[in-house]
């Protein structure tokens, strides 16, 4: 039996770090590394949507996780996520991610061309045998990846021993019910959309992985632990606080992200850099839109933490 205990918990998507020229700085990588680890999260996600994986090379991607791993290994729980556009430059990921010793490495299924589900199988079970002392977990984000994971296909996929359950960001709470039944005690699911991880932990995730959580994570370590504790009145009026939030922190001219690393920079004296083109840098309108939200964050610390 897989250790999923490992995985419960409170995981941020971890974000890109850039210098000023807009290159990946290892030095701003292990910074926010070493944040995660003094703030008491679960573990690291690394590579992934929220940190522009889709706008970075391979060598980038290489070069993020091995500075985090660097601070990271043995004190956090990493996973890495590993897709690209194409099988080679993915399975190149998965064994790097390997030989470095993260926990697990993730997918999305390939993008762009809509593959049949044998197809998307191949791809995945390929990177999966690349890394193959390494846990697989399954990206499932229909709304970006233009393909959802349908029941068939993790059924399929659960004949790989490797895979031990979904990263699932579809919005219906119900498919997380879904994949839960049919993973069973020995798989987990992770909740991915931030706005409902209260929604997606009553409907059987038994962790969460989120964009918005190295934000505000002190917010978000304290409704899982309400959750736990059946606090769920209070709870629900934290996962409200933090909707407001996050409908702040999208509502510049700058991309979410961007927005973010503004805020980390206020509350926490964390600079990080800002995001690659084509995602849209934070503009001078912008500015009050982030003190609103450092304002906001700090706030709700004070109420509920």
């Amino acid at each position: 039996m897989k250790d999923l205990q490992k995985y419960q918990g409170i995981i941020p998507a971890f974000y890109a770090c850039y210098d000023d020229k807009g290159d990946i700085c290892p030095e701003r990588v292990k910074a926010l590394t070493n944040y995660f680890i003094d703030k008491g999260v679960q573990g690291l996600y690394v590579n992934g949507s929220s940190g522009e994986c889709i706008y970075q090379s391979v060598a980038d991607r290489k070069l993020v996780l091995e500075n985090v791993m660097s601070v990271a290994k043995g004190k956090l729980t990493v996973i890495a996520h590993v897709a690209c556009n194409n099988t080679k430059d993915s399975v190149e990921l998965a064994m790097h991610a390997e030989a470095i010793g993260v926990d697990a490495i993730a997918a999305i299924p390939p993008i762009y061309f809509r593959l049949p589900e044998y197809a998307i199988a191949d791809y995945w079970n390929t990177i999966s045998q690349a890394a193959p002392q390494t846990d697989f977990i399954i990206y499932n984000i229909p709304q970006l990846a233009g393909v959802a994971l349908t029941s068939d296909l993790y059924r399929k996929m659960l004949q790989n021993p490797q895979v031990i359950g979904v990263k699932n960001s579809s919005m219906p709470v119900q498919d997380i019910q879904n994949f839960v039944a049919i993973g069973g005690e020995n798989h987990i699911v992770f909740n991915g959309p931030d706005e409902q991880f209260l929604g997606g932990r009553l409907m059987g995730a038994a962790a969460g992985i989120g964009g918005t959580y190295g934000v505000m994570p002190e917010l978000y370590l304290t409704l899982n632990q309400l959750i736990v504790d059946k606090a769920l009145e209070k709870a629900r009026e934290l996962q409200f606080t933090i909707n407001d939030i996050i409908t702040k922190l999208c509502s510049g001219h700058g991309n979410m992200y961007a927005v973010i690393k503004a805020v980390l920079e206020i509350n926490e004296q964390l600079t990080i850099g800002s995001v690659r083109l084509p995602l849209a840098s934070v503009t001078e309108e912008d500015k009050p839109i982030i003190k609103e939200a450092a304002e906001m964050i700090r706030h709700a610390k004070k109420q509920f933490c």
